[in-house]
């Protein structure tokens, strides 16, 4: 029969053994147990026992190291004893002195530099060996700090603790370790290898301990009773509810559960900086930003389980996108405040630079949905588009393709004004802005970018075809309300506004996309084929009028002149947006997209070249370029019917010789041309805008003084006294023609200005003229005809005796 052993007394006992046998041995039923409890004491005592084993030998092979270098150390320090003692005894020999200093010049020029040399290297040994010692220490404390936390044969009430504690440690020991590393990457770099060892045991160290660190934070979170029911706020009316009613289970946490979870949140941001510390040293000399900012891992474990909870929900509304994006914001804002209030504290505590908890938790939640959208829905929506396209049949996909990019515009305002609220938006740059907008799932997908911005152009395309079929449009002017101030000069026909209003959308849409090349390639899809659309539109109409009467009829001029009005409303307008800041910074890029697309579309005719700072810079030259192409047109048309009506008048020299009749202010030949030219000039005035109206009536007034120069005065015409008076006039109810729009008309008629002048001078005034030539011309004003056209025009000037 075994013998019965007998419990030692209780005072020799501690507390945790009391502890233990309260819990284990409190009644009966547990005393039948009692035999399997010994039988797992004695198994962890074995394994405990072994662990003890193993860290001896561990001890063992480290003090062997230690007096390894110990021994190198002391045989080196001996050496540099002994050339020391050498050294002074020979600075003190008289054969020293005695041989004229030969000795003491060896010294000093060999075996100093040497001994110099050896003792630098002596003490970087040492060093070396100092800090390997003290690394080998603190990644050893790491080790024995994880191993120690993985260990599953402790009870569960001490487990808690005891994890915390030698995690606690384990993130001093790492501190410590990166400070070092960190200092010998600066001070020492050829100890690469050292570096890379130590590296190589702390990420070995760190593959365990983050995991775990993890694990019991979720569990903690789970005990909190996290994440929230979502039930009561996936009703079909979620924003009914304010966030003071929904139970937050990060607010109502108290006593050693609150501490827990603070010390877990606190301990694992600290391992998070930790870990970017080491990455930041790691990636010196790269691109270091784009790799070390990580989302914050405790809002991350606070997101996924609602992630997961969420998805039953998004599954039932598949046809109705705009509860997921109700349910996604409200959740969003109700649990924002306990971000500020109680988890930024932490995160500033823990030294956690660059991370706001707001901006994670907003983030998170939208990267959340922004899955959740790239994977269950677009896909659906791409299909049913291929299909459409395929079978020619039409269906409700792009209606709901941009029903759905509606919603996702909406709902990343809604989270930007939440992302506001705490001050946060200036750090928010393409990146940070990516990361809170549903719009980067086309960032990620270019090409359902591309389908987006074709579906916008042929729905846009769609709207503008009634717009641009109505006659009405192209004649009624741009009502109230335009989109420049001061519309009314331009006289531009209603078409332009809609074409104007059209593309407006679309840069509306596209400055919700987070990214500037994004919204470059938006607007170059979307946005460019719609100013192309008009430009083609405007050439069309003015090609078809020219070609159907070549200008000559009024309602021709008058659609010309519409569409010089559309185009330079069109310029204008264009021109202010590229003083907008969201157009520049894509200009700046040069756009290469809009460029390509610009050079495929048009052809060479399209200027590419240029140093231009808006988007819009070449499309702005086009519609100058048409302006300037058919305002000129204008002037040669009312050009043309001038020099027809006037031919009989340049051709009658005789006329010239003689006084002008009586009660005529000017010749009966010439009255037809003015009283055409008059009458063409105000109707081009009453329906070209004032800019282009000035160029041209300047443009006409500098082609009409050249044929009446080149055709009169040029023409070997005789001129006497009574010509002259008579040309006088003639051009003086010319320039009546024109001082409705100038004060001074006879400066844009230079040479028949001058060629007037000299006819008028006396003979003996103009006999200096042959001898003096440029001299002279400069000296009477002449400035605008040559010395040979003044010759000219002397030598048919008429003096009667």
């Amino acid at each position: 029969m075994e013998s019965t052993e007998i419990l030692p007394p209780l005072s020799t006992l501690s507390s945790s053994a009391l502890s233990f046998l309260n819990d284990h041995l409190t009644n009966k039923e547990y005393h039948t147990r009692a035999a399997r409890l010994a039988t797992e004491l004695e198994t962890q005592c074995r394994d405990l026992d072994q662990n003890l084993v193993e860290l001896n030998r561990s001890l063992e092979s480290k003090l062997i190291a230690y007096t390894s270098f110990s021994d190198r150390l002391s045989g080196l320090f001996g050496n540099v004893n002994v050339k020391l003692t050498d050294l002074a005894s020979a600075t003190r020999s008289p054969s020293s002195v005695s041989d004229g200093g030969g000795r003491t010049e060896q010294i000093l020029g060999e075996e100093l530099p040497a001994l110099a040399k050896e003792v630098a290297r002596v003490e970087m040994v040492r060093a070396y060996a100092e800090t390997a010692l003290r690394l080998d220490s603190l990644v050893g404390d790491i080790e024995d700090a994880v191993s120690s936390t993985m260990n599953k044969n402790l009870r569960r009430h001490s487990l808690t603790q005891n994890s915390e504690d030698m995690r606690f440690l384990a993130i001093k020991a790492l501190k410590q370790t990166e400070d070092i590393l960190t200092s010998v990457t600066k001070t020492r770099p050829q100890w690469a290898r050292l570096v890379a060892a130590v590296d190589h045991r702390v990420d070995r160290a760190l593959a365990m301990l983050r995991p775990q660190a993890i694990a019991n934070h979720r569990a903690l979170l789970a005990s909190l009773g996290w994440p929230p029911l979502l039930s009561t706020m996936a009703s079909s009316n979620p924003d009914t509810r304010t966030s003071s009613e929904v139970p937050n289970p990060l607010f109502s946490m108290q006593g050693d559960l609150k501490h827990q979870y603070c010390e877990n949140f606190l301990a694992l941001c600290r391992l998070q900086e930790l870990q970017r510390q080491r990455k930041s040293r790691q990636l010196e000399g790269h691109n270091r930003e784009v790799a070390l900012h990580q989302p914050l891992w405790a809002i991350e474990e606070l997101v996924n389980p609602i992630a997961v909870a969420s998805q039953r929900h998004f599954s039932k509304w598949t046809d109705k996108p705009e509860f997921i994006f109700t349910l996604v914001y409200k959740i969003t804002r109700d649990y924002v405040d306990s971000m500020d209030e109680l988890l930024q504290p932490l995160v500033d505590e823990a030294m956690l630079v660059g991370y706001s908890c707001r901006e994670e938790w907003i983030s998170a939640m939208v990267t959340t949905l922004s899955t959740y959208l790239a994977k269950e829905i677009f896909p659906v929506y791409v299909d049913q588009i291929d299909e459409e396209s395929v079978t020619g049949i039409q269906s409700q996909a792009r209606i709901s393709w941009l029903h759905l990019v509606d919603l996702m515009i909406s709902f990343d305002k809604r989270i930007k004004s939440l992302v506001e609220q705490s001050g946060m938006l200036l750090s928010l740059q393409d990146g940070s802005l990516q990361k809170i907008s549903s719009l980067s799932v086309f960032c990620d997908r270019p090409d359902w970018l591309d389908l987006w911005a074709q579906i916008e152009l042929t729905d846009t395309l769609e709207k503008l075809k009634h717009e641009m079929d109505n006659e009405r449009n192209w004649t009624m002017k741009v009502r109230e309300g335009a989109l420049i101030f001061g519309a009314e000069d331009y006289k531009s026909p209603a078409v332009s506004s809609a074409f104007l209003q059209l593309l407006s959308s679309a840069v509306d849409r596209c400055r919700s996309l987070p990214t500037i090349p994004s919204r470059s390639r938006f607007l170059s899809l979307a946005g460019a084929p719609i100013i192309q659309k008009f430009l083609d539109c405007l050439l069309v109409r003015c090609q078809e009028a020219e070609g159907l009467t070549a200008l000559t009829d009024d309602d021709a001029l008058l659609k010309v002149a519409n569409s010089i009005n559309a185009a330079h409303y069109f310029e204008s307008v264009l021109g202010e947006w590229c003083e907008d800041v969201f157009f520049l910074e894509m200009g700046l890029g040069q756009n290469d997209q809009l460029r390509k697309f610009l050079g495929d579309e048009i052809g060479s005719g399209w200027p590419v070249e240029g140093s231009g700072s808006g988007i819009f810079d070449e499309v702005i030259k086009r519609l100058e370029e048409f302006r300037t192409e058919w305002v000129e047109k204008i002037s040669v048309v009312v050009l043309r019917g001038f020099d027809a009506l006037c031919r009989d008048y340049m051709k009658n020299r005789r006329q010239w010789q003689e006084r002008s009749e009586e009660n005529w202010r000017v010749s009966k030949t010439l009255v037809g041309a003015l009283d055409y030219l008059q009458g063409q000039m105000s109707m081009i005035e009453g329906s070209l805008n004032a800019m282009d109206f000035i160029v041209v009536w300047r443009s006409l007034a500098a082609a009409v003084d050249k044929l009446l120069f080149n055709g009169i005065l040029m023409s070997n015409a005789k001129f006497y006294d009574g010509g002259v008076e008579r040309f006088g006039s003639d051009l003086e109810v010319l320039f009546g023609v024109f001082r409705a729009w100038c004060l001074r008309p006879e400066g844009f008629f230079p040479k028949a200005s001058e060629g007037l002048k000299l006819l008028k001078m006396g003979e003996e005034q103009l006999q200096g003229s042959v001898l003096g030539g440029e001299k002279w011309m400069k000296q009477n004003g002449i400035s605008h005809l040559s010395v040979t056209e003044a010759q000219k025009i002397v030598k048919n000037r008429v003096y009667k005796s």
